[in-house]
């Protein structure tokens, strides 16, 4: 038996016979033309059928794994039709009389390993997206070859590397699971194999050998780890986990479409914690009440250089919008600072990132990226059930301040007669101790509260939660900060306002019946654990 390790990216057990995905590329060689203005022509005629082409995938992938998803070539035909990367690559042709297939090859390598990708706004993940149209448009230039795949039977697929239009096109009744030399857990693929719930482990490096062709081997997602050849006691051991997986999912599959309600008739909300517009369609598919949590740093997070412009955020809040209909959307202004960096906001060396300035206190600080986000959730409100969320709250003059900047966005888009919710519902984030002994203040002006955990553990036990020497500290269950919880609960139910309670404690199922128990009204937790919680919910007494 060899057992390889890479990244894990899709959970599930998977095993079968390996077959190596082929895509029989014939050499790229270099051709010297005559006529150049030709030459421009049959690449201009590759890029209209390759957008053509994405089109027709992107249809597609709405019903194989939503809109959010399908997404990924919208993006891919934005690349095509970037001016200044196909106008890159047509100067190439003119400068170097070379054939268009070589010329793409060449570009590509060359925006992707220079500062083309960062200056777009693109990071690390998307390198296989540029890979994956340049593969596109060389397979239309030189009409040359088909990817093949030889087996009947349902098969575990291997290759070097798959992109985006690869794996959304992989077909779940014969693709039991993919294994692949190279690849990033944040690629487009790793979030099209989760939506699809394939199996996957990436980055397994050369030992990933094409002569393991035809072997059978195992899977295993939730360790990132791979078996060639398993032993007998592997593979018992592995038929049983991923049966005892299957029987529990199916199980909880059961519950879609049920209350969230104990046994004794007490119920409570489960809603979603979302961070990309990839999340979004999972939450879809978890059955969630909606979105409780919408963590817009991240939309900073991975665009690289690049700050993403009011209409970038007005789009993916929009899609979050209109695809949870009714249900609520709460959109949280960007909590950057302390563990959450983004390259396109200098926030300077700090030796206490996690309380400097952070939340807030950046956007106070940034008021142009305050604004963005406030006009863009603003526009929002006329196509859903939208509010807004502030984050780490430490007085009432914050929450004044920023409800001057939300009243300056008003309006300036009544001004540029642009739409919206005058009434949109206005929340604060529970997250420092400073706010939970205001509570009952803040519960007097603004609409609703959602308890970030993760930050007020932290804060209130002064302990770094990220930190390896002092974890053993870390206590999210501490007496201290459950009395927090209920005195903030408390407070808010007063005034007659809704609580949520958001952080990696609102997934912590042995607290579950404490939450009931003291009145909260919504959970919120990643879109792959509300099943869970809901069977806890209605399993207590």
């Amino acid at each position: 038996m060899i057992t390889l390790t890479g990244k894990k990216i899709s959970e599930g057990i998977a095993i079968g016979k390996l077959s190596f995905y082929k895509r029989d590329i014939k050499e790229i060689k270099k051709i010297y033309v005559k006529d150049v203005e030709k030459e421009i022509q049959r690449f201009q005629r590759a890029i209209e059928k390759a957008v053509s082409e994405l089109k027709l995938l992107y249809d597609m992938s709405i019903r194989e794994v939503g809109e959010a998803n399908a997404a990924i070539f919208e993006m891919q035909q934005g690349i095509l039709e970037d001016k200044e990367y196909i106008d890159g690559m047509i100067n190439m042709i003119l400068e170097d009389k070379l054939n268009a297939e070589y010329i793409v090859q060449q570009a590509v390598e060359r925006f992707v390993d220079g500062s083309f990708l960062q200056k777009k706004g693109y990071n690390k993940a998307h390198e296989a997206d540029f890979r994956d149209v340049g593969l596109r448009l060389i397979r239309i230039l030189s009409r040359s070859w088909k990817d093949k795949m030889f087996m009947d039977e349902p098969f575990i697929m291997a290759a070097r590397e798959l992109y985006p239009s690869d794996t959304v096109q992989l077909d779940k009744t014969k693709v039991l699971g993919f294994v692949t030399m190279y690849g990033t857990i944040n690629s487009h693929t790793a979030v099209l194999a989760r939506t699809k719930g394939i199996p996957s482990v990436i980055a397994l490096g050369e030992p990933l050998k094409e002569q393991y062709e035809g072997k059978t081997i195992i899977v295993d997602g939730y360790e990132g780890k791979v078996y060639i050849e398993p032993d007998y006691t592997t593979l018992t051991r592995m038929k049983q986990r991923r049966d005892a997986s299957q029987s529990h999912t199916k199980n909880l599959e059961r519950l879609k479409g049920k209350e969230n309600v104990t046994q004794s008739g007490q119920k409570i909300e489960i809603f979603a914690n979302v961070g990309t517009r990839e999340d979004i369609e999972n939450v879809l598919r978890s059955d969630a009440g909606g979105i409780g949590l919408f963590r817009s740093e991240f939309l900073y997070m991975e665009t690289g250089n690049r700050l993403p412009t009011e209409e970038q955020l007005f789009q993916v809040y929009r899609l979050a919008a209109e695809s949870m209909g009714t249900n609520r959307v709460v959109i949280r202004i960007a909590d950057l600072g302390g563990d959450k960096m983004a390259r396109c906001i200098d926030l300077g060396a700090q030796a206490n990132p996690a309380i400097g300035l952070r939340g807030l206190r950046v956007m106070f600080e940034k008021e142009d990226v305050f604004m963005d986000q406030l006009r863009a959730i603003l526009r929002v409100s006329v196509f859903g059930n939208v509010s807004i969320l502030l984050p780490m709250i430490t007085s009432l003059d914050e929450v004044a301040r920023a409800r001057g900047m939300l009243e300056r966005a008003k309006r300036a888009l009544k001004e540029e007669k642009i739409p919206f919710d005058e009434n949109i519902l206005l929340g604060v984030m529970i997250e420092t101790p400073a706010a939970v002994m205001i509570s009952g203040e803040l519960a007097r002006e603004v609409d609703f509260f959602s308890i970030g955990t993760n930050d007020l553990s932290q804060l209130t036990l002064g302990t770094d939660r990220g930190n390896s020497k002092v974890e053993k500290y870390y206590n999210p269950h501490h007496p201290a900060l459950l009395k927090m919880i209920r005195i903030v609960t408390n407070n808010v139910h007063l005034e007659g306002k809704h609580i949520s309670v958001c952080g990696d404690l609102a997934a912590d199922l042995t607290m579950t019946e404490f939450f009931i128990q003291i009145g909260i009204d919504e959970l919120s937790v990643a879109p792959n654990q509300v099943l869970a919680l809901r069977k806890k919910i209605r399993d207590i007494q």
